[in-house]
C-alpha cells in the first residue's frame, strides 16, 4: 500500500514572484522603452533632443513622454512658472532649462528632493534637449 505524503509548498517561489513583480512595476514606472515614443510630431532638433534624452537616461526620471515621475515633468514646462524649493519662482525659458540640465544642483524644484545626476552632455546636446522640452505639449 502506497502512502501519499502531503505536498509541502515552499514560500521561495512565491517570494521570487513577488520580487519580480515589484521590480517590473518599478521599471515600468521609471520610463521603460515602451514609453519613449514622441507624443507629437517634432521638429528635427526636438526629435534629436528626444533621442539624446532617451540615450542619456533622462526618461528614467522625467518620463518617456515628459510626463514626469521622480523628476519634474517636461510636458508643458517650457514657458511656465516653476516654484523652486526655496519658495522663489522662475519662468522655464530656454536659459533656465539649459541651466537646469548643465547645473543640476543650481536650483531644486519644489516637491522634488532627488538630485539630478551630473552629466557630460555637449552644448549641442543640451540645446537639442531644450528644443524637445519646448515642443512638448
Amino acid at each position: 500500500m502506497t502512502v501519499h505524503q502531503p505536498r509541502r509548498h515552499s514560500s521561495a517561489p512565491r517570494a521570487w514572484l513577488v520580487a519580480i513583480t515589484l521590480i517590473a512595476g518599478f521599471v515600468a514606472g521609471c520610463g521603460g522603452d515602451e514609453a519613449t515614443a514622441p507624443p507629437v510630431d517634432l521638429s528635427p532638433a526636438a526629435e534629436a533632443g528626444r533621442s539624446i534624452a532617451t540615450e542619456a537616461g533622462c526618461n528614467a526620471c522625467h518620463g518617456g513622454q515628459g510626463e514626469g515621475g521622480v523628476g519634474p515633468a517636461w510636458a508643458g514646462l517650457a514657458g511656465s512658472e516653476v516654484t523652486l524649493a526655496d519658495g522663489s519662482t522662475v519662468v522655464a525659458d530656454a536659459a533656465y532649462l539649459a541651466r537646469a540640465i548643465t547645473e543640476p544642483d543650481a536650483d531644486f524644484v519644489e516637491g522634488y528632493s532627488l538630485r539630478m545626476p551630473a552629466n557630460d552632455l555637449s552644448p549641442a546636446d543640451v540645446d537639442a534637449i531644450v528644443a524637445y522640452i519646448e515642443e512638448l505639449p
